[in-house]
């Protein structure tokens, strides 16, 4: 049983195709194994929603009068770099606020933006001959940018480890709060929802995919940084037009101690191919395992403690060294279950096509250390 996503898409035209989200196409395998599920399911859909630092946004903000070439530049005193052309600007949703420090960043900014809200816009210049202008302070919307494309290094990150703190102190961290003492055991990720575990191997997610981000229509331009498929840290890059997109599926937060990121839905569709796609759709939270990580180790190399499934983790506890732990997610299944379903009625209504990649992402990738040397004296 093999189909083409022409297929796919013809049925999705004539409003005949056969769209499940990846937590029913679980069950679906597990009753009629992978070769009969393949014949039943024509796409299924996938959903994530949570902390996402490597996100942001390039902004053109048009010419002011005198022309300024924009050299540093800041909304609502939150940085954004600007050394590229004279009125484009990259903010990342990790950067603080020079004003009120990690309690607003550019997570808020973005979210902000979303929300038609006024955003003050200041900027300074050295000034050139034909861009004179040296500062311009201004208020604008989302509405007065010529564009306001997300575009995101590293998202859907294929599984967290889970962090947990043998210490006797209370740690801050990506993950939340650590309480001392194995206090709690903090994980991320939707588990079987979760959009690269759906394609591990990548035979339909690649350059050029059309995804659901941000609660509009986004594409994935390339493997994320860090992306590390043989150690199942698979990665997106990912863009998308923030105008279109709704504060639902985008929110900032702040992590005490930590900084402030920025909350973001994903949704890939799974094109159901043939019964090897199928099988591995049909993965389970039971399936999918994990390291639980002892973040009192200040280095990169923090020690195994146990390996835990998903399964395991959404119950609510783990055990640690013979104890019950509770443990806390990061992550939203019930936002993650909505991204699903609103992507599988987008396909069944025929407003959402399946895209072919011109690309298929590797399978392999690079995620070293840094090279830490002392640097020569000239």
């Amino acid at each position: 049983m093999s189909k083409t996503i022409r297929d796919i898409n013809q049925k999705i035209k004539n409003k005949k195709a056969r769209v499940v989200t990846a937590d029913e196409m679980t069950r679906i395998v597990k009753e009629v194994g992978p070769e009969s599920a393949a014949g039943k399911v024509d796409v299924v859909t996938t959903g994530t929603f949570g902390a996402m630092c490597s996100s942001g946004v390039w902004m053109n903000f048009g010419h002011s009068e005198p022309p300024i070439k924009i050299s540093k530049c800041w909304l609502n005193d939150v940085q954004a770099y600007s050394g590229v052309a004279a009125v484009d600007a990259y903010i990342g949703a990790a950067q603080y606020s020079d004003i009120l420090g990690e309690k607003y960043g550019g997570a808020h900014v973005i979210e902000d933006f979303v929300n038609r809200k006024p955003i003050v816009l200041r900027a300074e210049s050295p000034g050139t001959d034909c861009y004179p202008g040296k500062a311009v302070e201004t208020e604008l919307t989302i509405y007065d940018l010529n564009q306001a494309t997300m575009s995101n290094p590293r998202n859907a990150c294929q599984k967290y480890a889970v962090a947990t703190n043998s210490s006797s102190k209370t740690l801050h961290t990506y993950l939340g709060q650590l309480l001392p003492e194995f206090g709690n055991a903090a994980y991320s990720g939707a588990g079987e929802l979760s959009p690269v575990m759906n394609d591990r191997f990548f035979q339909t997610i690649g350059i050029g995919t059309r995804i659901f981000l941000g609660g509009a229509t986004g594409y994935i331009t390339g493997s994320g940084t860090q992306n590390s498929p043989e150690n199942e840290f698979a990665t997106l890059m990912l863009q998308g037009d923030l105008k279109r997109m709704n504060s639902r599926f985008l929110k900032a937060t702040t992590f005490h101690k930590y900084g402030p990121t920025l909350c973001i839905g994903i949704g890939v569709p799974i094109p159901i191919l043939n019964a090897e796609i199928a099988e591995s759709t049909g993965i389970s939270d039971r399936e999918i395992e994990t390291s639980v990580l002892d973040y009192s180790v200040p280095s990169r190399d923090r020690p195994e403690i146990r390996k835990v499934s998903y399964a395991e983790l959404k119950s609510g506890s783990i055990k640690i060294n013979g104890r019950e732990v509770k443990t806390n997610c990061l992550s939203s299944f019930s936002r993650a279950k909505a991204i699903a379903y609103i992507l599988k009625q987008w396909i069944e209504n025929g407003a959402f096509y399946l895209s072919e990649p011109v690309e298929h992402l590797s399978g392999k990738g690079t995620a070293r250390p840094m090279r830490e040397k002392s640097p020569s004296l000239v």
